[in-house]
């Protein structure tokens, strides 16, 4: 197995493993926001990273990651955002190598740390990530759709 950023040729391929994480989180692929994706990630200049793992010429899992400041540190950390391997692959270590991978490169670029989420009953990855980071942290996330901002404030 191979561990490399995506080039434009992996577009079909990472395409599909993108559409299978985001049908994992029962969400509906947006043509706009995949294609924007796509070109961050092949932009030197953006942010956002990704990695692909290939086997034998087939794209088996994706990771796309970030740097950004911390406001209780000097130095950035980097968030995790999306990591998926494809249903067929799970069980030989690939998950773990891509996030090991993602660490590798945050340390080598002086990042403190890198974390990331998941759904709580995303067993399978969860006890990968207890093996990874001895657990889970005690916080919860809270998210707010800003579009519903001044409707929620109406009816409180």
């Amino acid at each position: 197995m191979t561990i490399r950023p995506p080039t434009g040729a992996d577009h079909p391929q990472w395409r599909r493993l993108w559409e299978e994480y985001l049908h994992f989180y029962q969400q509906e692929p947006d043509p706009e926001s995949t294609g924007h994706l796509w070109a961050r990630l092949l932009d030197d200049e953006d942010p956002v990273e990704g990695l692909i793992a290939e086997s034998e010429g087939e794209l088996v899992g994706i990771v796309h990651f970030f740097p950004h400041p911390d406001t209780w540190q000097p130095k950035p950390v980097c968030y995790l955002q999306d990591l998926y391997v494809g249903q067929p692959h799970r069980g030989r270590g690939l998950g773990r190598s891509l996030i090991q991978e993602v660490v590798k490169r945050a340390a080598e670029a002086g990042w403190s740390h890198v974390y990331w989420q998941t759904a709580h009953d995303n067993a399978r990855a969860r006890r990968l990530y207890d093996q990874l980071t001895g657990g889970s942290t005690e916080f919860i996330v809270y998210q707010l759709d800003v579009t519903q901002v001044g409707s929620r404030e109406a009816n409180q």
